[in-house]
């Protein structure tokens, strides 16, 4: 995701970078030509670190561990880093920045969310959105923000969460189901990744186990199918849009859909997919300059504290 405030029934944001097209993407190489050092194809993550979320300001990129909830920061500059917030003991799966230093951090089956301060690496918030939640009852996903409104999705369950947050810092968590075209599947995760429209006027969502893309309503909760066309977004996980260019991360099979959307977010066009060999179930995508990075969570890699992990990069040019 990238790190941008995204008002909600306000002008579109800039128009989409113009993209080649290719069938898919090996890690950057070094150009050696340039006169400047290439940044790192991939960044190492502390071992058994699992990580799901991250959001980029600037060269920094930010990283949550579902394990403990820690919160890493990684130089994409040079590939180093470091734990910037000790987790609670609870997950950080969807990441997104905030207004400020705020990064909002969703806590998975825990069913809250949380912000960490960037600047101190201190929990300044926690927001129950499903208090008490019984093993599978909830699964809180991802996260977007719009202005002082932050989005969140339940992959087990058919609603959005909202959190209003007050000038003098109230807040306000209240629910919103989903309805219209949205049928929930049993048993798996639906609800996963979530953007705002380029207009700016609703939300985006992927369901995961039907690889249907849906535009919300953010008053009402419908949902409206996004006209693809034969397009499946299979495995579907982390968004991030960019004007009308919508990235979308297929986490199981190794590669990021690159969509071309209506203002409105009511149609779409494949434009590549975008792969590499280093990805290994990667969850989401940020960006930084001209390169996409994706955490890549192993799914299918048995965890132990020794298990490494990494963010891949990918030049997008």
């Amino acid at each position: 995701m990238t790190p941008r405030t995204r008002p909600l029934l306000a002008a579109a944001l800039p128009a989409a970078l113009a993209l080649t097209l290719c069938a898919g993407l090996a890690p950057a190489a070094a150009h050696p030509d340039r006169g400047h050092r290439e940044p790192p194809t991939r960044i190492d993550l502390p071992d058994g670190f699992q990580p799901e979320g991250i959001d980029t300001r600037g060269p920094t990129a930010y990283l949550g561990s579902r394990v403990d909830g820690d919160v890493y920061a990684a130089d994409l500059r040079t590939g180093r880093g470091r734990v910037l917030s000790q987790g609670d003991g609870t997950p950080a799966v969807g990441l997104e920045l905030g207004r400020g230093s705020a990064l909002w951090a969703a806590g998975g089956a825990d069913g809250d969310v949380k912000v960490v301060d960037v600047r101190t690496g201190r929990t300044t918030a926690t927001y129950e959105l499903t208090p008490d939640p019984a093993p599978g009852e909830s699964f809180v996903n991802d996260v977007v923000v719009t202005g002082r409104t932050a989005w969140v999705t339940d992959s087990l369950q058919a609603r959005l969460y909202r959190v209003d947050q007050g000038r003098r810092g109230e807040a306000t968590v209240s629910s919103l189901p989903l309805t219209g075209d949205w049928v929930q599947t049993a048993g798996v995760n639906n609800a996963n990744g979530i953007e705002t429209t380029p207009d700016g006027r609703a939300l985006l969502v992927v369901q995961s186990s039907t690889g249907y893309l849906f535009r919300v309503d953010p008053t009402t909760g419908v949902a409206e199918r996004v006209d693809l066309g034969d397009t499946l977004l299979t495995n579907g996980d982390g968004l991030t849009r960019e004007g009308r260019t919508l990235f979308a991360v297929q986490n199981r099979l190794d590669r990021v859909a690159e969509l071309r959307l209506s203002r409105d977010g009511r149609t779409g066009t494949l434009q590549r997919t975008l792969t590499s060999p280093e990805l290994d179930v990667p969850t989401t995508v940020a960006r930084w300059r001209d390169a996409l990075y994706l955490p890549n969570a192993r799914f299918t890699t048995p965890p132990t504290p020794e298990t490494e992990y990494w963010v891949t990069r990918l030049e997008d040019r």
